[in-house]
């Protein structure tokens, strides 16, 4: 039997008499209300196509469900009787994000708003899945004690894992993540929380973070490079995430063939590059927080690359025309400008005038973006 979280979400969320939460219409707005926080209802209806007593009619009986919040009115906006601003009430429901990768498990809660709550992680290594979901839920409720956040309004957990994905709610993950592959994760973790889970591609939900707090902010169209134990990533296209056809899209090392994988930009090739050298690196977590430019093996290992690299930086361009490639996952900062000062794009101008190409954007979501993604995810695909 299919697994759809929408039909696990609790019944104080949905419509009355609904299986929704919320109308086509509500999300319309809803997401108009996330984009632009502060909008007066008057100016809402310059927004859509939808009529001045409709819109006003939608956002009464979102905020008489406590979805939304009417606040002061703004200042010299329009005629006649000053009209409420409205936002999203972050007190109404939240979130659990969840992103396993090889090394470390992020987690991060998030309200509705998309205000981050808390965030943490686990160390994945000599646990078993078990184990890991024991601690995990350990975080979890330490988390809504600290911050007096009821379990009731808990509203789902969005779950993310590195691999690709193979059917239902089954990834084929790294070899250090063999014991969550090939599994249909979201049953299994809905039982065990107790909530509806949202299982995705860890590269995804990053670019799904990027998309609604990061570069996504005023770039509608780009690629998200995802530099973790792999290399792989995710396209969003007018804002809003493209699977493919198989929920795949973003693979971006599968266009490498066996001999050429072993120089693509994949972080647990640079780690065996740095030991062999002398650098003692633990974790890719580690590597992250302390990496130094001048470490012996750096500047050799991104040489190596650089040619897959600009390959696949010019497929993009070639293939999807993004407006912009944010280097995102768990990458260094100075290594990725170390990448972008090695780009090498291969337009040929034409009269003297070259194509548009994207800008190379490094991301600036400091924390977890994958756990971040994964949080935001469950509002994403109902709310907004």
């Amino acid at each position: 039997m299919a697994y759809f979280p929408e039909a696990l979400i609790p019944p104080q969320f949905l419509r009355a008499g609904e299986s929704g939460v919320v109308s086509p219409n509500e999300r319309s707005l809803l997401k108009l209300i996330w984009r632009h926080p502060g909008l007066s209802r008057s100016e809402v209806t310059d927004h859509t196509d939808l009529t001045q007593q409709s819109v006003y009619r939608i956002i009464d009986q979102l905020a008489e469900r406590g979805i939304v919040l009417l606040g002061s009115p703004k200042p010299g906006v329009g005629r006649g009787q000053p009209s409420p601003t409205i936002r999203l009430n972050a007190r109404y429901a939240y979130s659990c994000g969840i992103s396993v990768n090889t090394d470390v498990i992020g987690i991060c809660l998030m309200d509705l708003a998309g205000n981050v709550l808390a965030e943490s992680s686990v160390t994945l290594r000599e646990h078993t899945m078990a184990q890991s979901l024991d601690l995990v839920r350990a975080r979890l409720v330490e988390a809504q004690k600290l911050n007096n956040l009821s379990p009731e309004a808990l509203f789902g957990i969005g779950f993310a894992i590195a691999g690709y994905h193979v059917g239902g709610t089954r990834y084929n993950a790294p070899l250090p993540l063999h014991e969550w592959s090939l599994i249909e994760l979201g049953p299994l973790l809905a039982e065990f929380f107790g909530k509806p889970v949202w299982v995705h591609n860890g590269a995804n939900t990053g670019a799904i973070a990027e998309s609604m707090f990061g570069a996504g902010r005023y770039i509608k169209h780009f690629a998200y490079l995802s530099f973790n134990y792999g290399f792989g990533g995710g396209l969003v296209s007018n804002g809003e995430l493209l699977l493919g056809g198989n929920g795949n899209a973003g693979e971006f090392s599968g266009i490498y063939d066996e001999e050429e994988n072993q120089r693509r930009p994949a972080l647990q090739l640079l780690i065996e590059r740095l030991i062999r050298n002398g650098v003692d690196v633990p974790s890719i977590t580690y590597m992250r927080r302390h990496f130094d430019p001048q470490w012996p093996g750096v500047a050799e290992w991104v040489n190596d690359i650089t040619p897959a690299y600009n390959r696949l930086v010019n497929a993009i361009w070639a293939i999807f025309d993004p407006q912009a490639i944010v280097f995102g996952g768990q990458v260094p900062p100075n290594l990725a400008q170390m990448m972008i000062d090695r780009t090498e794009i291969f337009g040929r101008p034409r009269y003297g005038v070259p194509r548009p190409s994207p800008k190379l954007i490094i991301s600036e979501i400091a924390s977890d973006a994958s756990a971040m993604g994964a949080a935001v995810t469950p509002f994403h695909s109902t709310f907004y």
